[in-house]
């Protein structure tokens, strides 16, 4: 039986043209009724198709037509179907944001790569940190921090100097950003499924926002994070070039 294929592409025009191009070649279904979801795109874009597709049950192959795309494979027209049987599958946990603002209303979101708080006025931002309800940092003094998962770890996570974590290691990152006071603190290696509490000291006079691959909540008094094992993505990797080396080549790059 034909592999059943569906098809999403960013609104950058080189991705809208790949989609026209590729769709006239294979064809186009409904994503729910597809057997694999092919992503044109960045990173960007392959994150929100993850987060779209979560119910739908087919994995997502991503092929590149945005900047870096870690998460996405080469962009390739005429073999298509036989790099998608052969592709090899990944699954991934997602993190899950539990945020409380200044009024009262409550935010829920997922982060496949990371949950990051940073300042969101002049002031550094000062933050509380306690882990599995015992407290760990009385007063931590940045612009911000985040809890980042192995496969988000050589995202914004890399570029703060925390460290990057094989994929399979049940272990997120909890990375400062710009760390004032302790000075010379980058954070911690935590298990998989520590329970993360983020609280926000002097609210009105430090701003903090909290977010979510991209969804962000401002006003933040807390933010609660921890992995969410019932919500499984499955991402798709040419042979040879699956997470697992990308983030071993990242460090010797």
């Amino acid at each position: 039986m034909p592999l059943k294929i569906a098809f999403a592409a960013s609104r950058a025009a080189v991705a809208q043209t790949a989609r026209a191009v590729l769709t006239g070649r294979y064809g186009d279904i409904d994503p729910a009724k597809a057997d694999v979801i092919v992503a044109l795109g960045g990173d960007g874009f392959m994150l929100q198709t993850l987060h779209d597709s979560r119910d739908m049950g087919a994995p997502v192959y991503g092929m590149n037509r945005g900047t870096i795309g870690f998460l996405m494979n080469e962009y390739g027209e005429s073999d298509l179907i036989a790099r998608l049987e052969a592709a090899e599958e990944a699954e991934l946990n997602p993190l899950s944001m539990t945020v409380q603002d200044i009024h009262g209303h409550q935010h829920q979101a997922l982060a496949i790569n990371e949950v990051s708080l940073l300042r969101a006025g002049p002031q550094a931002a000062k933050l509380r940190i306690t882990v599995d309800d015992r407290l760990r940092m009385d007063e931590l003094v940045c612009d911000g921090a985040l809890v980042a998962t192995p496969a988000g770890s050589t995202a914004y996570n890399y570029s703060a100097h925390g460290p990057v974590l094989p994929i399979g290691s049940d272990v997120l990152a909890l990375t400062a950003v710009a760390a004032f006071r302790p000075r010379r603190w980058r954070g911690a290696l935590l298990p998989k499924m520590a329970h993360v509490r983020f609280d926000v000291l002097e609210v009105d006079k430090r701003p903090v926002m909290a977010e979510a691959d991209s969804r962000s909540i401002r006003d933040v008094v807390s933010v609660e994070i921890q992995s969410e094992p019932s919500v499984v993505h499955r991402i798709l990797f040419d042979p040879g070039h699956g997470l697992e080396e990308r983030l071993i080549s990242e460090q010797f790059a």
